[in-house]
């Protein structure tokens, strides 16, 4: 399990699973954060 946090406020809105053979370098992606109220980046965190 992967958490998706928000760039700009730091909050964890996300949650996703990954194949971390497959995939091994962190993800980011553009997703909408509820409490900034725009999309804005989310990188993966432990």
């Amino acid at each position: 399990m992967i958490k998706f946090e928000c760039s700009d406020c730091k909050r964890i809105n996300y949650r996703s699973r990954k194949n971390k053979k497959v995939i091994k370098e962190r993800l980011e992606l553009k997703k909408f954060c509820k409490h900034c109220t725009a999309h804005t980046a989310h990188k993966e965190t432990k």
